[in-house]
């Protein structure tokens, strides 16, 4: 019995190690806040960009009205359109975000200047190369 327990405490405490290490936190953190932004893009595209898209294409219905009708049966486009406009602005979002935001980052980074102790140090690894 004591065996069982021992492998239950190594199991739950492997656990614990891998669920609390800082990378599978943040990317919970990255989750759940993807998950928000995409709420709120689904929400844009929803309520702002397709009913004005509506407005320019001539017609009775709102997008979400829009439908194709094959032997009875209808096929909603107007909502298949919807979705596409929300991925695209998503897309959109990150390519801005990652590629732009983040690489002007990177490239703005300055090399830090070297301290004393680490002059002295290459220094020592020249003289000793040498």
């Amino acid at each position: 019995m004591t065996d069982s327990k021992t492998k239950v405490r190594l199991l739950l405490d492997e656990f614990k190690n891998f669920a609390l290490k800082g990378n599978v936190v943040d990317l919970a953190i990255g989750v759940i806040i993807g998950g928000a932004f995409g709420k709120i893009v689904d929400s844009l595209v929803k309520h702002i960009i397709m009913p004005l898209v509506s407005l320019l294409i001539p017609g009775e219905q709102s997008y979400l009205g829009w439908k194709l009708v094959v032997n009875g049966k209808e096929v909603p486009y107007g909502l298949f359109i919807g979705e596409v406009v929300n991925f695209f602005i998503i897309a959109l979002a990150l390519y801005v975000f990652i590629v732009k935001f983040l690489g002007f980052l990177i490239k703005s980074k300055k090399p830090t200047p070297l301290t004393k102790d680490q002059e002295l140090l290459m220094e020592i690894r020249d003289l000793l190369k040498k």
